[in-house]
This record gives C-alpha cells, structure tokens and sequence, in this order.
C-alpha cells in the first residue's frame, strides 16, 4: 500500500476541486477529523486539509468552467516539463502547463489518451503528502479506463510503471508499482469500465482510496452528512472492506479498512 516514502511515480499528493469549499470542509471534517488550513493569501483559495497537524490533501473552490467537482490524484515527477513532454507524445495531452508553485514545487495537470485528468507535482520544499496509509489519509489509487492495454502503455511510456496481473475471486486485477520497486511499493490498480457497473456510466477517471477504521461507520455518516453510497460495504477476500462514496458536490472517493497483510 502507499507510504510516504515516494518515488518517481507514485502517488505524492492528491487535492478536491469543490463547488462549495466551505461546504466540503464541513462535510470531511465531519467524516474523516480533517481541519483545513489555508495555504495563504497568494494561494487563490487554496488550502490543505490536515489531520493532527499533518496534510492529507489540498483543496480549493473551482468554478463550472474548470468543470465538476472532483478529486485530482498526483504522481510524482523528477522533471515535470519532460513528463508533460512525455504524455504528449504518448498521445495523452496537457489541460495544465508545468507551473512553480510558490517554490513548493512544480506542478501540471495531464490527460492520459482516454482523456483522463491526472496531476504531476515535481517536489522542492514541499515533498509530497505528510502521512499515507493511516486512517484518515490516502491508501490506494484505481485508474477506471475503457481499455487496460492502452493506459497501461501510456502510463508505462509516462512513468515506467510496471503493472502485474493478481488473481482474485471473479477474475484477475491489474496492480501498479514503480519502476524498478518491488511488490510492496504497489499503490494502485487498474480497472476495465466495463466490467464494474458502478462506474461504467461514470466515463473513466482515477478513484482516491482513504484508509477508515471502520468501513459501515463512514459509510453511515456520509449519508448523514449529506453524501451519496454509490457502492455499499463490501468485503473483497484478502483485501478489505470497501465503500464506494460522493461528497455533497458530487467529488467520487472510496474508503476500505485494509484486512491485514499476510506475513
């Protein structure tokens, strides 16, 4: 599972771009203990959000045109130019140029060649996320895409993922890890749109997994606070207990209590 010893590739930060900010601190405040803390005045709005004095996630407030709300995963890059360069000739696309953020790092939001929104943060002062893997915090990333063959060329040309096919009851699902990292360092996976009916009509995108002590407790306060159960709890053998979710806002999410790792 993730950890915040990042390397080239993996996940490293991961921001919410809401309609309604206030609205959103609320509602993950309530769920996961999140505070929010504003990044300052020269930030545009944007602020992370922090549980025990630790960054869990970045978010802001974004207007219709920069289109729904929705959460951002990103992968960390050694050179964000050349990984824009990168994505653009693997016939991806860049939505958002490489950028200096207040000498925190750099950072730009690509597309993959299904057209899938995904971040690159180059680190300087800031690294990446304070904690993953603990309750509260980032724990796994699903990329949904109508074709598994493709992203997992585009993503490998990118980034030099390696991706390896695990069995499990119903089929085979398709596990991502760094270049040149063991099966430990695995942070995510890949699924077929089609064959999950929750997200088929959905289109493609990449899912955050948070990491929960107890799945049907924050299934049950989502509904109270407003949310939406798009998948109820369920248990997947040797994995956990997962819950697909929605804020208010319509921003997807999933949450699992991870079974514990086999020695």
């Amino acid at each position: 599972m993730l950890t915040t010893r990042f390397v080239t590739g993996a996940p490293n930060w991961l921001d919410v771009g809401t309609s309604d900010i206030d609205g959103a601190i609320s509602f993950y405040g309530g769920l996961f203990g999140w505070q929010f803390q504003s990044a300052g005045p020269d930030a545009g709005g944007y602020g992370f959000f922090q549980l025990d004095g630790k960054t869990v996630a970045g978010g802001m407030q974004t207007t219709p045109e920069q289109g729904p709300p929705s959460w951002t995963v990103y992968f960390q890059s050694p050179d964000a130019e050349a990984t824009a360069k990168a994505a653009e000739q693997a016939k991806g696309a860049v939505l958002m140029q490489p950028m200096d953020v207040m000498g925190e790092g750099h950072m730009a939001i690509l597309a993959d060649e299904a057209g899938v929104p995904f971040g690159i943060w180059q680190p300087a002062r800031t690294k990446g996320l304070d904690v993953a893997g603990d309750p509260g915090s980032l724990c796994w990333v699903e990329l949904y895409t109508p074709d598994i063959a493709a992203a997992a060329a585009f993503y490998d040309s990118v980034f030099g993922w390696n991706t390896s096919a695990m069995p499990f009851p119903g089929g085979t699902y398709t596990c991502i890890n760094p270049a040149g990292t063991e099966e430990e360092a695995m942070f995510g996976g890949v699924v077929p749109l089609a064959d999950d009916p929750v997200e088929a009509e959905s289109g493609a995108y990449w899912l955050p997994y948070f990491e929960v002590g107890d799945t049907d407790a924050v299934v049950s306060k989502t509904q109270e606070l407003g949310g939406t159960v798009r998948m109820p709890a369920t248990d997947m053998e040797g994995v956990g207990r997962i819950a697909k979710l929605a804020d208010p806002y319509g921003a997807r999410f999933a949450v699992i209590k991870s079974a514990p790792q086999q020695s």
